[in-house]
């Protein structure tokens, strides 16, 4: 399982790339987990200041 970052929530406000352990987020418009990457340690979505992102 992965965690997945919902794009209509997300403000892009940079909290969780530098929690992510592997390097799994990358920037944009609105972030993105890739699931291959994604070790499911849930270190992103416990800063998120929007909890926009959840288990797929």
């Amino acid at each position: 399982m992965a965690y997945k970052i919902d794009p209509d929530a997300c403000t892009a406000c940079g909290s969780c790339i530098d929690e992510c352990p592997v390097e799994a987020i990358s920037e944009g418009d609105v972030y993105v987990i890739d699931p291959d990457l994604c070790t499911d340690c849930g270190a992103c979505a416990d800063v998120c200041p929007v909890e926009c992102i959840h288990p797929e």
